[in-house]
């Protein structure tokens, strides 16, 4: 009799175990699927869902929830508790509820006590930084203008009907410079429109949050023919945002199918490379920011203070609104309160600089130019960064 072929899941617990933790962090278990397979979204909530000991249901700190029956009323929108499902939420949970009442709501859902640990780090003590932090600016979002988001809105409405306009003429223009001039504006209005939907996306659901989709930069889009089914298991009609594009520039140029499928492609392109050029030099990577490996003052940090390790916002983008919208400004307020409206972060600055001088949060600014070279500093680290080369210079 043959033997038994080894189970997929159980090679890939076998294989996490001989892996070395998280150097950061060395409680922490090596992912599992983290080797296997394509390397892509699915496979990573996959493998996540296999170490959150959430057991198919919402995990919320030590805490399981089933959320089936909500998902059809979840003001975020059914999609993010589709896609959780059997994780561990619990920094989501904490990071877009600002309303003390959810927790309340939440506990109705409850079925019983997780089995394991949490697997991360990270703490969310009632009188550590977060927390903190959070309730005062729960109190302090009650003075801020109700409509302050209407300046987010109009920069980004306004990039789009610049970008749709701007790629009518470039492929309509017959004068070569025209055109060419037209095509660049285009893209970076497209290029723009992506960073600026970033402010929409972590919020329930609102159309401005699918300008991202039209460069076609959802990656269901780009997955469809990687995974069998993925097209009848996650495809949404938002993935068909980005062809609506093409398609005007045909309907409103006057021209033929390929000539505007060609200018299409030259500003989808180029809008794509800047946006690239934007999104990784925006916040994330220079040597004082935080990587795994890097040396930490304490293994189980708060979430909110680690937080601002590993982001770095730059002065010279958040004095204006619109350099804020169109450079992913105001990162470090963004990444603690992902579901608040740019307009209204710039408004949190002297409550969240009191909290970080009281909690001695290391929250730390810089230029763009500084942020550029510190990108390419970044990629030739070889060893990690100790605490004391930060505390040298921040």
């Amino acid at each position: 009799m043959a033997p038994k072929e080894p189970d997929f899941v159980e090679i890939a617990h076998q294989r996490a175990k001989e892996k070395k933790t998280h150097v950061s962090f060395p409680q922490l278990k090596y992912p599992s699927l983290r080797d296997e397979g394509l390397k892509d979204p699915v496979l990573w909530l996959t493998g996540k869902a296999m170490d959150d000991g959430a057991e198919g249901l919402w995990r919320v700190h030590d805490k399981l929830y089933d959320l089936e029956s909500f998902i059809d009323r979840h003001p975020g929108g059914r999609e993010w508790l589709e896609l959780s499902k059997g994780l561990d939420v619990t920094e989501a949970f904490e990071a877009h509820h600002l309303n003390p009442s959810t927790e309340k709501m939440l506990s109705k859902f409850y079925i019983r006590d997780a089995k394991s640990p949490r697997n991360s780090p990270f703490t969310f003590q009632d009188d550590g930084f977060y927390r903190s932090l959070k309730r005062r600016v729960w109190e302090e979002l009650k003075t801020i203008p109700k409509m302050e988001n209407r300046r987010s809105d109009m920069v980004t409405d306004g990039l789009l009907a610049t970008c749709l306009a701007a790629s009518t003429i470039a492929s309509w223009a017959e004068n070569y410079w025209i055109a060419t001039a037209a095509c660049f504006i285009a893209s970076v209005c497209l290029a723009w429109i992506l960073v600026a939907a970033h402010n929409y996306i972590h919020r329930g659901p609102n159309f401005r949050m699918y300008y991202f989709n039209l460069a076609l930069w959802s990656y269901r889009t780009s997955l469809i023919f990687l995974r069998p089914g993925f097209f009848t298991h996650h495809i949404r009609w938002h993935d068909g945002i980005g062809l609506l594009l093409p398609i005007w520039i045909y309907l409103t140029s006057g021209t033929s199918f390929y000539h505007a499928v060609v200018s299409w492609l030259w500003i989808n392109c180029t809008a794509s490379f800047i946006f690239f050029t934007i999104a990784s030099n925006a916040a994330h990577h220079h040597p004082m920011i935080f990587k795994d490996g890097d040396e930490v003052s304490d293994v189980t940090p708060d979430w909110g203070m680690h937080e601002l390790e590993a982001v770095m916002d730059r002065r010279d983008i958040n004095d204006s609104h619109f350099k804020v919208m169109t450079f992913f400004g105001h990162h470090a307020l963004h990444h603690l309160f992902p579901t608040l409206d740019h307009a209204v972060l710039e408004h949190l600055y002297p409550v969240f600089l009191e909290y970080c001088e009281k909690y001695k949060a290391n929250f730390k600014e810089t230029s763009s130019l500084d942020l550029f070279i510190g990108q390419i500093k970044a990629t030739l680290k070889t060893r990690p960064t100790l605490l004391t080369e930060k505390k040298s210079r921040y």
